[in-house]
């Protein structure tokens, strides 16, 4: 599929995708005869991994060197693992403190409810 069909089916603009391939955030797309990109199933699956990665919070970084250690093949499969995991425990620490502030949230509406309109940090 051209770019434009890739665009619609990520819901994100063809300059983002060019933006993508151009710092790292995917592997280098297939180009057809005339230059033209040329987008695959794969490079679809990259492109929903990064913006699901970003949406989160994942660092550039670390979205570019799980690229880049992908390219470089089957030796990286550690590193991977490594990075995948430390990222992981970071979105759990995160997802945690959310959840606190959620009980926190729903404790102060809570309190109108009860009719205690007294304003207490």
């Amino acid at each position: 599929m051209n770019i434009v069909e890739a665009a619609k089916k990520t819901g994100v603009t063809p300059t983002i995708l060019r933006h993508y391939e151009r710092v790292g955030f995917i592997p280098p797309v297939q180009r057809n005869s005339d230059g033209s990109r040329v987008f695959n199933s794969k490079d679809i699956e990259w492109i929903r991994f990064v913006q699901c990665m970003k949406s989160v919070g994942l660092s550039i970084e670390s979205l570019i060197e799980y690229s880049t250690l992908c390219k470089e093949g089957q030796d990286t499969i550690l590193a991977r693992k490594e990075l995948l995991t430390e990222e992981h425990e970071k979105l759990q620490c995160r997802c945690n403190e959310m959840t606190d502030t959620l009980v926190q949230l729903s404790n102060r509406i809570e309190s109108y409810d009860q009719e205690n309109t007294e304003c207490y940090p």
